[in-house]
């Protein structure tokens, strides 16, 4: 990697297992970051089982793989007071300490705030949790799906008819990731300014809310819930959503100002229905939807959806076809940002593709170029 990366000369002291703690320091990482990642006796959970049992018999299983490249991997026990006394030792050297333990067990291991501010009073400490370190269910434990029914997601996707229905990846994990890499990172600008401890405290249930802000906003405003959409677009105009087509594929479409109406209509061959009295503007629009809704939804069943999809985009109407993550991989897109690398891992030298960071950096696109390691593969050179 890049000598000039952001982060270049900055420890970090992992403590992060599964997904959210381990993503945000794998971000860290990716900026340039030192990221020791300390592990209990044999590993996290996640490096064991997956879609490759080659490497998950190795504890290199695609699940760990995902957000634990680029990092220095050891073993300590933290009830062995001994071991306790090493990760203290390295708490002092570090300018990142990251934890995303149980609501209360990180002070119970004697590796709270309070402690860690006497150990390294420059130290940036991150805590991630499910509900936070404040409120009255801040005690409470979670994981990805369980946060999804208590922030209310679950009850915005779907329909009336199936129900409340959960987001289908683990995207408030990830998102948690990236909000708690944020945080770090103003953390160190902060600290910096003042040279002080800082703690910054990243909660599950914040990130998600956060990720549906103007839904937060409306709901907390008007008091009333929002109607499931389904493939519905939340704009809810007539001229974007979810269309069926000719050979069964389903089209995403968004013409949401005018101009964009105005050339969907004329793709469709009807450049008249402009000029309709019922669909003159917006307003219109939407008082007279259940029609005009009934003519596109007549249209798009005369071609395949690829077809479409290309008629849309040299017109400028967003739209796309709905793909599997497959098929998106197929496009090309991601190869070109370099989004992805490839690289050998465990024993076989198994290929692993493996994300980079979510933006380009003056044209460079930031992956890793150090594959995940077994637990405790650099235990000789910290054990000291």
């Amino acid at each position: 990697m890049s000598d000039n990366l952001p982060l270049r000369g900055i420890r970090v002291l992992d403590l992060t297992q599964v997904f959210a703690g381990p993503y945000c320091t794998y971000q860290l990482a990716l900026l340039g970051a030192q990221v020791i990642k300390v592990e209990p006796p044999g590993g996290e959970m996640t490096r064991y089982g997956g879609a490759l049992p080659e490497l998950s018999k190795q504890g290199l299983g695609l699940s760990f793989c995902t957000q634990n490249a680029q990092k220095h991997c050891v073993e300590l026990d933290l009830k062995d007071p001994q071991q306790l006394a090493k990760v203290l030792s390295l708490v002092a050297e570090a300018d990142v300490f990251v934890q995303n333990f149980r609501p209360g067990v990180a002070r119970r291991l004697g590796l709270g705030e309070d402690v860690l501010a006497e150990v390294n009073s420059r130290l940036v400490y991150c805590s991630i949790s499910a509900y936070g370190d404040v409120g009255p269910i801040g005690h409470r434990p979670a994981y990805d799906h369980v946060v999804q029914a208590m922030s209310g997601i679950m009850c915005t996707t779907g329909t009336n008819a199936m129900g409340p229905v959960k987001v289908g990846a683990p995207y408030i994990d990830y998102a948690t990731g990236l909000n708690a890499a944020f945080a770090v990172m103003a953390g160190l600008r902060q600290r910096d300014q003042s040279g002080e401890f800082q703690h910054v405290d990243v909660a599950m249930l914040d990130t998600a809310m956060t990720m549906m802000a103007n839904n937060l906003v409306t709901v907390a405003s008007t008091g009333d819930d929002l109607p499931k959409l389904g493939n519905e677009a939340a704009s809810r105009a007539p001229s974007s959503g979810c269309f069926a087509t000719q050979d069964g594929s389903l089209l995403m479409l968004a013409a949401n100002n005018e101009r964009q109406f105005q050339d969907l209509c004329a793709v469709l061959g009807h450049p008249e229905w402009t000029n309709d009295p019922r669909w003159a503007n917006p307003m219109l629009r939407s008082a007279n939807q259940e029609a005009l809704r009934g003519l596109f939804e007549d249209e798009f069943l005369s071609k395949p959806a690829t077809k479409w999809e290309a008629l849309l985009d040299k017109a400028g109407v967003p739209a796309s076809r709905v793909r599997t993550l497959s098929e998106t991989l197929a496009e090309g897109q991601l190869q070109a940002r370099g989004m992805l690398q490839s690289l050998p891992v465990g024993a076989e030298q198994i290929e692993v593709s493996l994300p980079g960071v979510g933006f380009r950096m003056n044209g460079q696109s930031l992956v890793p170029d150090s594959a995940p390691r077994r637990a405790g593969a650099d235990m000789p050179h910290w054990q000291d």
